[in-house]
């Protein structure tokens, strides 16, 4: 992949911060930009030129997200971050509930696809029970969340990749056993998108979450679900706005130059060679991996065989920050601490310090891992 195309690599940093946010595509950059000086950005449902090419752009937005994850567009919701929006299903799924339901949630997850469901039940007087994954490999799969499924269980959710270890879970297995017990399954799939082909058709679960700017877009949250359960849901929502699905489920005026973004940012990643891009991936982890285990003092956090190109380490002697720290001076972009996937820390004993996190997505290259594992040496 041209690297040129991200113009944000200029500065000649090694970006292996992508876990928590990519640089954006030049495609999606030039969108937003031509929209805003276009004149068209109006508002929605009005009945002059502007407004006809605003509610246009939506559409247009909805069907390139929906293409990108094997959906129909019609199920595709936008909103200011997945957190936003899972927050909001969940409390909307939790006006259902009864005292006697149960949710099931993994350990494996960022706290954006827990706590919403944590929150919800509580308010319904529901249980939350988590599967756990391999304390080894942190692996996940299928039989971690059967052995928590019961005839209460309302819904499962579980994360398609853990953004902290780069961990795939085993979806097709787990949708099967949820959807066998007489269960709903919400996926996360933030942190898988940008690695993995999504297909939501394939896959059969009733909703799932991710945010553009894992995929060289801008910072908008995305849900999708089944639209007769977008139907069936009630959320909150303003008197006059619309209460046609998908718009119900859309707070307040979108940020429609975003979402030209959104829509370049998804037809970018539709392009790609998907099988190439993994395979690039997987040669940058590898390196990453036999690297890092031939130095003293580091220790690897999960050993997942179906991965992202993600790591988790720590360095004996030196505190999560410091290593980061370290990495900055070098001009190797990293992340501490526990990017919010708190259970996993905490289930591994890791918190308050976390970890360091590396990750690669397609426009990394062997050199910057290279610096990498010079600077984590240097220490």
């Amino acid at each position: 992949m041209h690297r040129t195309r991200f113009p944000g690599l200029a500065d000649g940093w090694a970006r292996l911060d992508g876990p928590a946010g990519t640089q954006m595509v030049d495609d999606a950059i030039e969108a937003m930009a031509a929209w805003m000086r276009s004149g068209h950005s109006a508002n929605h449902g009005g009945a002059f030129k502007a407004a006809e090419e605003t509610d246009a752009l939506v559409a247009r937005a909805r069907a390139s997200v929906a293409a990108l994850l094997g959906a129909s567009a019609e199920g595709v919701v936008f909103g200011p971050s997945m957190t936003a929006l899972t927050m909001r299903f969940a409390a909307a799924v939790g006006r259902a509930l009864s005292p006697d339901d149960e949710i099931v949630c993994t350990r494996l997850d960022h706290d954006a696809n827990v706590a919403p469901w944590v929150i919800a039940a509580a308010r319904a007087g529901a249980q939350v029970r988590f599967a756990e994954p391999d304390r080894d490999t942190l692996e996940l799969p299928a039989s971690a969340v059967e052995a928590v499924l019961s005839e209460r269980t309302r819904w499962v959710a579980v994360t398609a990749a853990s953004n902290a270890a780069g961990a795939i879970a085993d979806l097709p297995g787990i949708v099967a056993a949820a959807h066998g017990a007489g269960a709903r399954v919400l996926v996360d799939a933030v942190h898988a998108t940008p690695h993995r082909p999504i297909d939501v058709a394939a896959l059969d679960c009733d909703a799932l979450a991710c945010s553009a700017y894992k995929w060289f877009g801008p910072h908008i949250g995305i849900l999708w679900a089944r639209p007769e359960l977008l139907a069936e849901l009630e959320p909150d929502k303003l008197r006059p706005s619309p209460d046609t699905v998908p718009d119900r489920w859309e707070l307040g005026t979108l940020p429609y130059e975003s979402l030209a973004g959104v829509r370049a940012a998804a037809d970018f990643v539709s392009s790609l060679d998907r099988e190439a891009v993994r395979a690039h991936e997987d040669r940058l982890l590898t390196q990453m991996v036999e690297g890092l285990r031939t130095i003293d003092g580091v220790t690897l956090h999960g050993a997942a065989r179906d991965r992202t190109a993600t790591v988790m380490f720590s360095v004996a002697g030196h505190s999560a920050h410091e290593v980061a720290a370290a990495l900055a001076r070098a001009e190797v972009a990293v992340w501490h601490g526990n990017y919010y996937a708190l259970e996993l820390f905490t289930w591994l004993g890791l918190e308050p310090d976390g970890a360091v996190r590396a990750g690669c997505v397609a426009y990394n290259e062997p050199e910057d891992v290279e610096r990498l594992l010079e600077a984590v040496a240097a220490l």
